[in-house]
């Protein structure tokens, strides 16, 4: 199956979405190549990148699930290669 390098951007702005967001890397992580994450305390966000190599429609599921919790916004670039 053809796989595709992706970033996943993810802002977190309830905190109480981290635990289910958490849990949701941990059930993709076959796919995760890396993940880095920069708490903003002085904005009460979280930002959150996720490097994936996957095919697209694992990708697309990962981001459609993320952005379906609450209080989190998520954006997918996909390369080009």
């Amino acid at each position: 199956m053809d796989t595709r390098v992706a970033v996943i951007s993810i802002i977190v702005e309830n905190d109480s979405s981290t635990a289910e967001l958490n849990s949701l890397l941990s059930d993709f992580s076959d796919y995760v190549i890396g993940r880095m994450g920069v708490p903003y305390k002085e904005r009460g966000v979280r930002l959150i990148s996720v490097a994936v190599d996957a095919p697209q429609d694992m990708t697309a599921a990962l981001s459609g699930r993320i952005g379906s919790l609450s209080g989190v916004s998520v954006k997918t670039a996909y390369a080009s290669i």
